[in-house]
Protein backbone atom coordinates (compact mmCIF):
# COMPACT_ATOMS: atom_id res chain seq x y z
CA UNK A 1 0.00 0.00 0.00
CA UNK A 2 1.23 3.79 -0.60
CA UNK A 3 1.83 6.59 1.37
CA UNK A 4 -0.12 9.62 0.96
CA UNK A 5 1.23 13.08 1.09
CA UNK A 6 -1.02 16.05 0.33
CA UNK A 7 -0.75 19.50 0.46
CA UNK A 8 -2.31 22.76 -0.98
CA UNK A 9 0.22 23.12 -3.95
CA UNK A 10 3.78 22.15 -4.67
CA UNK A 11 5.01 22.94 -0.85
CA UNK A 12 4.58 19.56 -0.15
CA UNK A 13 7.00 18.07 -2.17
CA UNK A 14 9.88 19.63 0.25
CA UNK A 15 8.65 16.52 2.72
CA UNK A 16 7.95 14.08 -0.11
CA UNK A 17 11.54 14.64 -0.83
CA UNK A 18 12.92 13.62 2.65
CA UNK A 19 10.49 10.31 2.41
CA UNK A 20 12.31 9.24 -0.51
CA UNK A 21 15.40 9.89 1.19
CA UNK A 22 14.32 8.52 4.42
CA UNK A 23 11.94 5.62 3.30
CA UNK A 24 12.62 4.98 -0.32
CA UNK A 25 11.66 1.59 -0.67
CA UNK A 26 7.87 2.95 -0.16
CA UNK A 27 5.32 4.06 -2.91
CA UNK A 28 3.59 7.48 -2.35
CA UNK A 29 0.81 9.28 -3.46
CA UNK A 30 1.34 13.24 -3.54
CA UNK A 31 -1.92 15.00 -3.85
CA UNK A 32 -1.90 18.90 -4.86
CA UNK A 33 -4.87 20.84 -4.27
CA UNK A 34 -4.06 23.43 -6.83
CA UNK A 35 -7.38 23.88 -7.83
CA UNK A 36 -8.02 25.64 -4.13
CA UNK A 37 -4.72 27.31 -3.52
CA UNK A 38 -3.67 29.03 -1.55
CA UNK A 39 -5.01 28.28 2.02
CA UNK A 40 -3.44 30.25 4.11
CA UNK A 41 -5.51 33.58 3.79
CA UNK A 42 -8.82 31.65 3.07
CA UNK A 43 -11.75 31.53 6.13
CA UNK A 44 -10.89 28.38 8.70
CA UNK A 45 -14.23 26.36 7.37
CA UNK A 46 -13.54 26.50 3.74
CA UNK A 47 -9.96 25.18 3.95
CA UNK A 48 -11.04 22.66 6.16
CA UNK A 49 -14.14 21.31 3.71
CA UNK A 50 -11.01 21.91 0.86
CA UNK A 51 -8.60 19.05 3.09
CA UNK A 52 -11.25 16.71 3.78
CA UNK A 53 -12.31 16.50 0.01
CA UNK A 54 -8.71 15.58 -0.32
CA UNK A 55 -8.06 13.06 1.95
CA UNK A 56 -11.04 11.53 0.79
CA UNK A 57 -9.65 11.01 -2.37
CA UNK A 58 -6.23 9.73 -1.13
CA UNK A 59 -7.98 6.84 1.14
CA UNK A 60 -10.05 5.62 -2.02
CA UNK A 61 -6.62 5.39 -3.56
CA UNK A 62 -6.06 2.41 -0.75
CA UNK A 63 -2.96 4.02 1.40
CA UNK A 64 -1.34 2.83 4.72
CA UNK A 65 -0.86 6.31 6.24
CA UNK A 66 -1.32 10.45 5.44
CA UNK A 67 1.38 12.94 6.09
CA UNK A 68 -0.82 16.37 6.08
CA UNK A 69 2.19 18.10 4.40
CA UNK A 70 0.78 21.33 4.75
CA UNK A 71 1.07 23.88 8.01
CA UNK A 72 -2.13 25.06 6.97
CA UNK A 73 -4.15 21.84 6.90
CA UNK A 74 -2.37 20.21 9.97
CA UNK A 75 -3.51 23.62 12.65
CA UNK A 76 -7.05 23.76 11.45
CA UNK A 77 -7.81 19.84 10.46
CA UNK A 78 -5.59 17.32 11.32
CA UNK A 79 -7.56 16.23 14.96
CA UNK A 80 -10.53 15.68 12.97
CA UNK A 81 -8.87 13.44 10.20
CA UNK A 82 -7.53 11.54 13.11
CA UNK A 83 -10.74 10.96 14.08
CA UNK A 84 -12.43 9.65 11.06
CA UNK A 85 -9.77 8.15 9.44
CA UNK A 86 -8.32 4.35 10.99
CA UNK A 87 -4.58 4.84 9.20
CA UNK A 88 -1.96 7.17 10.70
CA UNK A 89 -2.83 10.59 9.73
CA UNK A 90 0.39 12.76 10.86
CA UNK A 91 0.96 16.44 10.73
CA UNK A 92 3.57 18.54 9.98
CA UNK A 93 3.98 21.96 12.86
CA UNK A 94 6.76 24.30 12.74
CA UNK A 95 9.81 23.63 13.78
CA UNK A 96 9.53 25.83 16.97
CA UNK A 97 11.26 23.64 19.92
CA UNK A 98 14.55 22.71 18.30
CA UNK A 99 14.75 26.86 17.25
CA UNK A 100 13.62 27.95 20.61
CA UNK A 101 16.68 25.09 22.40
CA UNK A 102 19.60 26.29 19.70
CA UNK A 103 18.52 30.51 19.90
CA UNK A 104 18.33 29.97 24.02
CA UNK A 105 21.99 28.40 23.56
CA UNK A 106 23.19 31.57 21.40
CA UNK A 107 21.20 33.78 23.97
CA UNK A 108 19.22 35.22 20.53
CA UNK A 109 15.60 35.19 19.45
CA UNK A 110 13.51 33.24 16.72
CA UNK A 111 11.03 34.34 13.99
CA UNK A 112 8.03 32.02 12.73
CA UNK A 113 7.66 32.49 8.90
CA UNK A 114 4.50 31.11 8.04
CA UNK A 115 0.28 31.84 6.45
CA UNK A 116 -1.40 34.08 8.46
CA UNK A 117 -3.91 31.26 9.19
CA UNK A 118 -1.21 28.70 10.56
CA UNK A 119 -0.18 31.73 12.85
CA UNK A 120 -3.77 32.52 13.96
CA UNK A 121 -4.58 28.87 14.90
CA UNK A 122 -4.69 27.80 18.60
CA UNK A 123 -2.40 24.84 18.15
CA UNK A 124 0.36 27.16 17.44
CA UNK A 125 -0.41 29.27 20.07
CA UNK A 126 -0.29 26.17 22.17
CA UNK A 127 2.97 25.30 20.53
CA UNK A 128 4.44 28.71 21.34
CA UNK A 129 2.95 28.64 24.56
CA UNK A 130 4.56 25.16 25.82
CA UNK A 131 8.04 25.88 24.66
CA UNK A 132 8.56 29.72 24.69
CA UNK A 133 9.14 30.44 28.53
CA UNK A 134 11.51 33.16 27.65
CA UNK A 135 9.29 35.01 25.29
CA UNK A 136 11.85 35.16 22.42
CA UNK A 137 9.49 34.12 19.36
CA UNK A 138 8.40 36.55 16.55
CA UNK A 139 6.17 35.60 14.21
CA UNK A 140 5.91 37.01 10.96
CA UNK A 141 2.70 36.11 7.72
CA UNK A 142 4.24 36.09 4.45
CA UNK A 143 0.78 34.93 2.54
CA UNK A 144 2.91 35.75 -0.97
CA UNK A 145 5.74 33.44 -0.69
CA UNK A 146 3.36 30.66 -1.50
CA UNK A 147 2.00 32.78 -4.53
CA UNK A 148 5.50 33.05 -5.92
CA UNK A 149 6.18 29.12 -5.07
CA UNK A 150 2.76 28.10 -7.41
CA UNK A 151 3.95 30.29 -10.07
CA UNK A 152 7.56 28.77 -9.75
CA UNK A 153 9.20 32.57 -9.18
CA UNK A 154 12.12 31.58 -6.53
CA UNK A 155 14.83 33.71 -7.27
CA UNK A 156 13.29 36.30 -8.67
CA UNK A 157 13.82 40.10 -7.66
CA UNK A 158 10.46 40.29 -6.69
CA UNK A 159 10.93 37.69 -4.07
CA UNK A 160 13.73 39.24 -2.65
CA UNK A 161 11.46 43.17 -2.51
CA UNK A 162 8.85 41.60 -0.57
CA UNK A 163 10.99 39.68 1.50
CA UNK A 164 12.65 43.01 2.26
CA UNK A 165 9.87 44.83 2.90
CA UNK A 166 8.01 42.44 5.02
CA UNK A 167 11.19 42.25 6.97
CA UNK A 168 11.66 45.63 7.96
CA UNK A 169 10.46 46.05 11.14
CA UNK A 170 12.64 43.45 12.42
CA UNK A 171 16.85 43.62 13.48
CA UNK A 172 17.57 40.96 12.07
CA UNK A 173 20.57 40.81 14.15
CA UNK A 174 18.91 39.12 17.28
CA UNK A 175 17.89 36.37 15.85
CA UNK A 176 19.83 33.17 16.29
CA UNK A 177 16.98 30.95 14.02
CA UNK A 178 14.54 31.03 11.65
CA UNK A 179 11.66 28.79 11.45
CA UNK A 180 10.31 27.99 7.79
CA UNK A 181 6.51 27.12 9.16
CA UNK A 182 4.99 27.07 5.95
CA UNK A 183 6.52 23.53 3.71
CA UNK A 184 6.41 25.94 0.82
CA UNK A 185 8.89 28.48 2.24
CA UNK A 186 11.91 26.07 1.55
CA UNK A 187 12.23 26.36 -1.87
CA UNK A 188 13.09 30.36 -0.60
CA UNK A 189 16.07 29.31 1.76
CA UNK A 190 18.26 30.82 -0.70
CA UNK A 191 16.85 34.07 -0.79
CA UNK A 192 16.16 34.17 2.99
CA UNK A 193 19.94 33.47 3.37
CA UNK A 194 20.85 36.29 1.66
CA UNK A 195 18.95 38.68 3.84
CA UNK A 196 19.76 37.65 6.97
CA UNK A 197 23.93 37.21 9.02
CA UNK A 198 25.99 34.42 8.03
CA UNK A 199 25.13 32.59 11.71
CA UNK A 200 21.50 32.03 11.52
CA UNK A 201 20.00 28.68 11.09
CA UNK A 202 17.21 27.93 8.91
CA UNK A 203 14.38 25.56 10.11
CA UNK A 204 11.77 23.75 8.76
CA UNK A 205 9.82 20.35 9.97
CA UNK A 206 10.05 18.04 7.12
CA UNK A 207 12.80 16.54 8.60
CA UNK A 208 11.08 15.25 11.91
CA UNK A 209 7.90 14.80 10.37
CA UNK A 210 8.82 12.09 8.29
CA UNK A 211 11.60 11.08 11.14
CA UNK A 212 7.76 10.19 12.85
CA UNK A 213 6.11 8.40 9.85
CA UNK A 214 9.32 6.05 9.48
CA UNK A 215 8.58 5.64 13.31
CA UNK A 216 5.09 4.61 12.97
CA UNK A 217 5.11 2.67 10.05
CA UNK A 218 8.21 0.38 11.76
CA UNK A 219 6.17 0.15 14.64
CA UNK A 220 2.89 -1.45 12.48
CA UNK A 221 5.08 -3.82 10.48
CA UNK A 222 4.38 -1.91 7.39
CA UNK A 223 7.74 -1.17 5.48
CA UNK A 224 9.25 -1.74 3.02
CA UNK A 225 6.82 -2.82 0.27
CA UNK A 226 7.30 0.02 -2.72
CA UNK A 227 10.24 0.97 -4.96
CA UNK A 228 9.82 4.65 -4.44
CA UNK A 229 7.26 5.23 -7.03
CA UNK A 230 5.27 8.92 -6.94
CA UNK A 231 1.79 8.86 -8.30
CA UNK A 232 0.75 12.67 -8.48
CA UNK A 233 -2.36 14.20 -8.13
CA UNK A 234 -3.72 18.28 -8.55
CA UNK A 235 -7.44 17.94 -6.62
CA UNK A 236 -8.56 15.38 -7.40
CA UNK A 237 -6.75 14.64 -11.36
CA UNK A 238 -4.12 12.21 -11.80
CA UNK A 239 -0.63 13.98 -13.43
CA UNK A 240 -0.02 12.64 -16.78
CA UNK A 241 1.20 15.80 -18.54
CA UNK A 242 4.94 15.23 -19.30
CA UNK A 243 5.50 18.83 -18.74
CA UNK A 244 3.73 19.30 -15.27
CA UNK A 245 5.24 15.47 -14.38
CA UNK A 246 8.83 17.32 -15.06
CA UNK A 247 8.24 19.91 -13.30
CA UNK A 248 7.83 18.11 -10.07
CA UNK A 249 10.94 16.49 -10.43
CA UNK A 250 12.51 19.29 -10.87
CA UNK A 251 11.04 20.69 -8.00
CA UNK A 252 12.62 17.44 -5.87
CA UNK A 253 16.08 18.40 -7.77
CA UNK A 254 16.21 21.68 -5.94
CA UNK A 255 16.36 20.49 -2.42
Amino acid sequence: MKIGIFDSGIGGVTVLHQALKQLPNEDYIYYADTQNVPYGEKPKEEVKRYIFEAVDFIARQGVKAVVIACNTATSVAVEDLRAKYAFPVLGIEPAVKPAVQASEAMGKRVLVLATSLTLKEKKFHDLVDRIDSHAIVDKLPLPNLVQFAERYQFQEDDVIRYLEDQLTPFDLKQYGTVVLGCTHFPFFKAAIRKLFPDDVVLMDGSVGTVKHLKRVLEASGQTGDGTGQVTFYTSGVKVEDGVLLSQYHRLLEML
